[in-house]
């Protein structure tokens, strides 16, 4: 542990000893559950590339084929359609579930959205690879601690950033421009030194989000925590409040309403002929007037109704927002379930995922996410290095 330099403050010493011992004890889990993250943030986009003949179609100049004739298709086929996901892009396939009319069959299919071939089955063999990688992310393969190991040295990786950026800060305003630069050609180790100082300072703000959003997910004390400071009610319940309590009760009497809705429809709707799909997705075409990527399920034997959902864009940052309508079998209106209209806490809880991911905004946010987490790996390995190159 190294001496106190004169005139150093006695806070901004402890900052440099908390960063350096405690970076070192972490330094190895945070480069893993980087590295991880950076693959781990582009699994959608390869597996599509991996069955690219499947995905991507010639794009044509006219509208896409009708659903109700997709449909008529997969009953040639003795196949009841249960989901279809359409594409934003004109590129891309239609994405239909089905399942065989004895029920002993059940699957997806790629589906051309211009002539209505099937184009088969995708390849999902690299899932298994994304899982070790998912599993190495969040608890290192190890069962039960290995949770606890990530969520800690995350904790620490948050206080190392806001330590770091302690640290970065010049004693004169005049010295700024020293450090915000890296002065790529000095010698490695100043080369080095300025990658750890400068490029933390950068992805300071991207990286301690991406750190809460991760934290979010492994702890629910944090999800309690931030979904109070966003306006909700804990999610621990152990010691719950009034108002609490009564947020449950509330939700409890609101799903219940909901589930004797459904079962009357059940009863009601029995033996009566179904509205067609391309109906279903010009209701909500008129509910939801903009152009997106549109799932519907259809009707089951434990969901009455027909479920849309639409991934809207039309924001500011251009973020994917699921907006959800429902119909019962006639078309009738059933539910709208707008993002914009829910509360800030209930807005975070669906998009929490996304947000941790970087699938938030497409391509654009992916790419970002991608870069922060190198930065972030980056991080442990320059700063071992200055440790080292002092020690030596």
């Amino acid at each position: 542990m190294r001496k106190k330099r004169r005139k150093e403050s006695w806070f901004k010493y402890s900052m440099s000893v908390l960063h350096l011992w405690l970076g070192l004890l972490s330094s190895v889990v945070i480069f893993i559950v980087c590295i991880t993250g950076s693959i781990y943030t582009f699994k959608n986009k390869i597996i599509d590339f991996y069955n690219y003949d499947k995905v991507y179609v010639s794009a044509e100049n006219k509208p896409f084929l009708a659903l109700d004739s997709i449909q008529a298709i997969f009953k040639e086929k003795e196949l009841n359609i249960s989901h279809v996901n359409l594409p934003y892009q004109a590129n891309k396939s239609i994405i239909v579930s089905y399942e065989s009319f004895d029920s002993l069959k059940a699957g997806s299919y790629y589906v051309n959205p211009y002539s209505g071939k099937i184009l088969g089955s995708g390849d999902y063999s690299l899932n298994n690879f994304f899982s070790i990688i998912l599993s190495l992310h969040r608890s290192l393969l190890i069962k039960n601690i290995g949770r606890d190991i990530v969520g800690v040295s995350i904790l620490i990786f948050a206080f190392m950033l806001l330590s770091g950026f302690v640290l970065w800060l010049p004693k004169k305003w005049k010295q700024l421009k020293n450090v915000l630069n890296v002065k790529w050609k000095a010698k490695f180790k100043k080369i080095n030194n300025d990658i750890h100082v400068v490029f933390g300072f950068y992805f300071l703000i991207p990286l301690i989000f991406i750190s809460i959003t991760g934290l979010y997910v492994s702890y629910p004390w944090v999800k309690s925590g931030l979904i109070v400071a966003m306006g909700g009610n804990p999610v621990l319940t152990a010691n719950a409040d009034e108002d609490t309590t009564k947020e449950l009760s509330d939700n409890f009497a609101r799903l219940l309403a909901e589930m004797l809705e459904k079962e009357n429809e059940k009863e009601s709707m029995k033996g009566e002929p179904e509205i067609s799909l391309d109906s279903i997705l010009n209701l909500a075409n008129k509910e939801l007037n903009y152009k997106a990527i549109t799932s519907i399920s259809l009707p089951n034997s434990e969901e009455p109704r027909y479920v849309v959902k639409k991934i809207n864009r039309e924001n500011w940052l251009r973020a994917l927002l699921p907006d959800v309508i429902s119909f019962d079998k006639k078309g009738n209106l059933k539910s709208v379930d707008l993002f914009k209209n829910k509360p800030l806490h209930k807005q975070f809880v669906e998009i929490s995922l996304p947000l941790h991911t970087g699938e938030i905004m497409g391509w654009p946010s992916l790419i970002f996410y991608f870069i922060a987490t190198i930065i972030g790996w980056l991080l442990p390995v320059t700063g071992f290095i200055i440790w080292w190159k002092k020690n030596l």
